[in-house]
């Protein structure tokens, strides 16, 4: 028989199997079935033989485990006792689904307040659910249908959809949910407000504005909401806010508020927005952006900035007034002591400009050189001295000389007395450290007599043979003759005996009464440096002895002249013989040369210009002793600048129309200065589409050729020429020489010129070229 289509879990249930017309009865078994498994079996054994038909019924418990369960019913009619079979047939199985729905009604997850066009999630779930698979879900906003995602978890079901407010809901409305499994449904609902608040409307006058120019600011909203503009309320809901202000710069990027509040169903709700003011300025130099002083220690890559303020964002460029070497502003490089000065930083935009001086301060340690400190200092006796060594050095160093075994220090203006002669040592010092240097004092004296060394009357035996003996006191060694007089032999000069080394002999304090010649390195120092250019008579080299011993130096066997003009080839060993009546003493010299710098190469790569994005590099070498610092002036408003760590090369990448003009390279060491230039062209397609096409190239490029040529040939040689379009030509020009001098080198893209401090070979012609446009 027909089961029901749900059947509540927990609950019985009739399973009746009727089998009409079946008999004999008393021969028949009935039996119901779960599948396979027998549930009731029946048989009807000592009925009538005449009874047809039966019929079997049982009440079931429903589970969990029937839902889906086949039941079933099979009939047998054992006949066997008669002679005949046994006859079985089977019933059409019938499905059974269970179910279980919690008497709980569904949660449902909403906002109280929905905005107008607003997007909210919502979710309806319902736990003790069997089989969930089998529940149906309606979740609805008022009268839109909702389609919701549903998850199941074992017997808990949630469904979650996004609930879209229009404005034909504004008002009050209800988000209903509903749960159906079997022939049972489980439902609930919650109010929800439905509302619309659009977002205030800020505005400018005008979003950028030049310094000065008034501005007004309105903050407004919707009917019912109350607006605050930057904390100053509307006078009632609906109105708007305004405010005026005279922009200044300090009003650029400014950000003003606009709040807007609305009551909805006993809750208020805030929205908010912003916009911001942009105030064209001219720019400012700040000390606090551009310090008017840098203090860097020499030697580590610093990165040196000046920035400015202004609306647009200004370009800042820093350069020496006369026109020197420019900062690489921003850019990673080493701070040499050839960068120290004051320098002139410029920032401008389309507002205008602003100027100020700012002083790179380079800090090294103390140096102490031959020429503010020497190695040997002559005093004469009984006249004011003072032993002062001067030291190179930021901050400027603060220097003492020790004498050699003491300890007080030599201070102040000295009375020369022969004790004063001796060693000193120098010592520089500042915060970035210390030099010291060895200082030899020689104090020179008139000659002078004592009457035991030289008595005034002497008593000889006539051939006695003996010599005249007559030592004096002085410094440097005095030369002592006797000549007679007064009733002896007019103009006789007697021979005199060697200085006699008895204890009345007098005593020289630095050296003994005859000693062999001595050398080291207080007097002869093994390492000595000349400069270029000067005059020198040998290296400075004396010794101890007595007699005082002469000093010759030779370099590889040569005599040294008297006075020689120093030149690089003057560098090299000497070897200094020092010689007197006991014996001799050799010491060997290495002398060094220092000499000015001298810009030898400045090239250009590529060499013929660069077009707009194109990269570019300049190359400085410089030829000097000691190395000589390397600084450049790059052409204004010329930024993104790469050096090397050496600052040897200058590099730009993705060169711009700024970038073109006159660059120069100037090598700076203690000796001097000096510069060249080279000019760099950035030029782009549109120089060639102005040669007027095939024709007017082919003539280009064959005037080019002749000029070329007429260059070449005039170059070098006395005249004034007038060179058309020598600017483009390729060609070198000389100058300051045939060949030579500071320019014979440059491309005609990048000319030197040389600078004040430059110098002119000697022995060379300068030579003139007027160059005029046609």
């Amino acid at each position: 028989m027909p089961l029901p289509a749900w059947q509540p879990v927990g609950e019985n249930f009739t399973l009746s199997c009727r089998v009409p017309g079946a008999g004999p009865r008393g021969s028949l078994t009935v039996t119901l079935l779960r599948g396979a498994r027998e549930l009731v079996r029946r048989s009807f054994s000592g009925e009538s033989p005449r009874a047809r038909g039966a019929v079997l019924t049982a009440a079931v418990l429903a589970r969990r485990e029937d839902h889906g369960a086949n039941f079933s019913c099979r009939a047998e009619l054992d006949l066997r006792p008669h002679g005949l079979g046994l006859f079985e047939n089977r019933s059409a199985p019938r499905m059974l689904r269970t179910f279980a729905l919690s008497p709980e009604p569904p949660r449902l997850a909403a906002p109280r307040l929905l905005e107008v066009g607003s997007e909210s999630p919502v979710s309806c779930s319902l736990d003790g659910l069997f089989p969930a698979s089998e529940a149906r879900v309606y979740l609805a906003l008022g009268a839109q249908r909702l389609h919701p995602d549903i998850i199941l978890e074992g017997d808990a079901l949630r469904a979650a959809a996004t609930a879209t407010a229009s404005a034909e809901q504004e008002g009050a409305t209800q988000l209903a949910c509903s749960v159906t499994l079997g022939r049972e449904s489980r439902e609930t609902w919650e109010n929800v407000t439905v509302y619309s608040f659009p977002a205030p409307l800020l505005t400018l006058s005008a979003p950028s504005v030049p310094e000065g120019e008034t501005v007004t600011v309105t903050c407004a909203a919707g009917a019912q909401a109350l607006v605050t503009l930057d904390g100053v309320p509307a006078a009632a809901p609906g109105q708007p806010v305004q405010l005026q202000l005279n922009a200044t710069a300090n009003d650029d990027r400014r950000s003003f508020f606009c709040d807007a509040t609305l009551e909805v169903d006993g809750e208020v709700l805030s929205k908010k927005e912003s916009t911001e003011l942009r105030v064209l300025y001219a720019p400012r130099l700040d000390d606090s952006d551009c310090p008017r002083s840098w203090t860097w220690p020499e030697g580590p890559e610093q990165t040196l900035r000046c920035e400015a303020r202004g609306n647009p964002a200004p370009s800042v460029h820093c350069a020496r007034p006369d026109g020197g070497a420019v900062l690489a502003l921003g850019l990673l490089g080493p701070i040499t002591r050839a960068l120290a000065g004051t320098y002139r930083c410029t920032a401008a935009n389309v507002q205008g400009e602003a100027v100020k001086d700012v002083t790179l301060t380079v800090e090294y340690a103390p140096a102490l050189d031959s020429v503010s400190c020497p190695e040997r200092i002559t005093w004469l006796e009984g006249t004011e001295a003072s032993l002062s060594c001067v030291a190179h050095g930021v901050p400027p160093p603060t220097v003492s000389c020790v004498r050699s075994g003491a300890a007080e220090v030599i201070e102040g203006l000295l009375h020369v007395a022969r004790e004063h002669a001796g060693t000193y040592r120098c010592e520089a010092t500042n915060s970035r450290g210390s030099a010291a240097k060895t200082v030899a004092i020689t104090v020179e004296y008139g000659p002078s007599f004592e009457e035991l060394s030289c008595p005034s009357n002497w008593t000889w035996v006539e051939g006695s043979g003996r010599l005249f003996s007559c030592e004096v006191d002085g410094k440097p060694q005095p030369r002592v003759e006797c000549v007679g007089s007064r009733g002896t032999t007019e103009r006789v000069l007697l021979p005199l005996a060697p200085p006699d080394p008895s204890p009345r002999a007098p005593s020289i304090p630095s050296e003994p009464a005859s000693a062999p010649p001595k050398m080291d390195e207080s007097t002869c120092p093994s390492h000595q440096t000349w400069l270029e250019g000067a005059e020198a008579v040998g290296p400075a080299c004396a010794a101890l002895g007595r007699p005082s011993p002469q000093v010759s130096c030779s370099r590889e066997g040569g005599p040294w002249p008297q006075r020689i003009h120093v030149s690089r080839q003057d560098a090299g060993t000497y070897l200094c013989l020092a010689t007197n009546a006991h014996g001799t003493d050799t010491r060997t010299i290495t002398v060094g040369v220092e000499y000015r710098p001298v810009v030898a190469e400045l090239a250009a790569s590529p060499p013929g210009g660069v077009r707009p994005g194109g990269n570019f590099t300049l190359t400085c070498r410089a030829e000097a002793w000691p190395p000589a610092q390397i600084s450049w002036r790059a052409p204004p408003g010329a930024l993104n600048i790469g050096l090397s760590s050496n600052n040897s090369t200058l590099s730009v990448a993705g060169a711009l129309g700024s970038h073109g003009g006159e660059y120069e390279c100037a090598a700076t060491n203690a000796h001097g200065r000096h510069s060249r230039r080279i000019t760099v062209r950035v030029t782009g397609p549109w120089l060639w589409v102005a040669v007027g096409g095939a024709v007017g190239g082919a003539a280009l490029l064959a005037a080019g050729a002749g000029l070329a040529f007429y260059v070449q040939s005039t170059a070098c040689k006395k005249g004034e020429y007038n060179v058309q379009e020598a600017e483009s030509s390729g060609e070198a020009v000389c100058l300051n020489g045939a060949g030579g001098g500071t320019g014979g080198n440059d491309s005609a893209q990048g000319g030197t010129e040389p600078d004040g401090t430059a110098e002119t070979p000697a022995g060379g012609e300068v030579f003139s070229i007027q160059l005029t446009s046609a």
